[in-house]
């Protein structure tokens, strides 16, 4: 691609037309590509992104005790959502990949896509400061926040809330397996209700602690 076309889509994906075309060429070039990797960015932008977040949702929800505001702020800056973000903006035909991190499927992969939006808000902060990083993910996060009329419960948490409503011992989780390649892995967790019949499901994830969440939601859709 083009410096031209993704000087294009940068301005139009992130709302600021870039000054130093490099810093987001590296911000969206993943390890196995090359040594100048988004990895810095991604770890700056992690931190901008939650004080934007965190900011916002003070002033969105006035009066809304901590632990409601610690949950919208999970959903908001999870590594889902993220990669959500990254893939309603295009991201993921721009990312800058080795041969076989692309063979492996890495263009998919929720990890990077949400390490490369990360970093994109690392760049932006860089040149534009705050104002420019707290423009973008209020704009591209706002159906998110907007459309939370209840701080959201973690799946994990539902579960246990819903296990000790339903007098249940609590919910055990087991790492079935874990395939794919080092940048790019799966793992399939299960989690079950000890002593309930039934009570079992099983989902995949870029990450042990996604597939457990993806395990939990599954197993509350089935009791419920």
């Amino acid at each position: 691609m083009s410096d031209h076309a993704l000087t294009r889509w940068i301005t139009e994906a992130l709302g600021r037309a870039p000054d130093d075309h490099a810093l987001y060429v590296r911000a969206l070039t993943h390890g196995s590509h090359g040594s100048d990797t988004y990895e810095r960015l991604e770890f700056l932008g992690d931190r901008v992104l939650g004080l934007v977040a965190a900011a916002w949702l003070y002033e969105r929800f006035p009066g809304e005790p901590e632990g409601s505001l610690s949950r919208r702020i999970n959903a908001i800056v999870s590594r889902e959502t993220c990669a959500a973000i990254g893939r309603a903006i295009g991201l993921p035909p721009h990312l800058r990949l080795g041969k076989q991190a692309r063979d492996d499927g890495a263009v998919g992969s929720d990890n990077v896509i949400g390490d490369a939006v990360e970093a994109l808000i690392g760049a932006l902060f860089l040149e534009g400061g705050l104002p420019a990083a707290d423009a973008f993910v209020r704009l591209r996060w706002s159906g998110l926040v907007d459309g939370q009329q209840q701080a959201p419960r973690h799946p994990k948490s539902a579960l246990q809330e819903w296990a000790a409503a339903n007098r249940c011992r609590p919910p055990v989780y087991s790492l079935d397996a874990r395939t794919g390649a080092h940048h790019a892995p799966r793992f399939t967790v299960s989690v079950a209700l000890p002593g309930r019949l039934g009570a079992t499901a099983s989902a995949e994830g870029s990450s042990k602690q996604e597939a457990e969440t993806a395990a939990a939601l599954a197993l509350l859709e089935k009791l419920n």
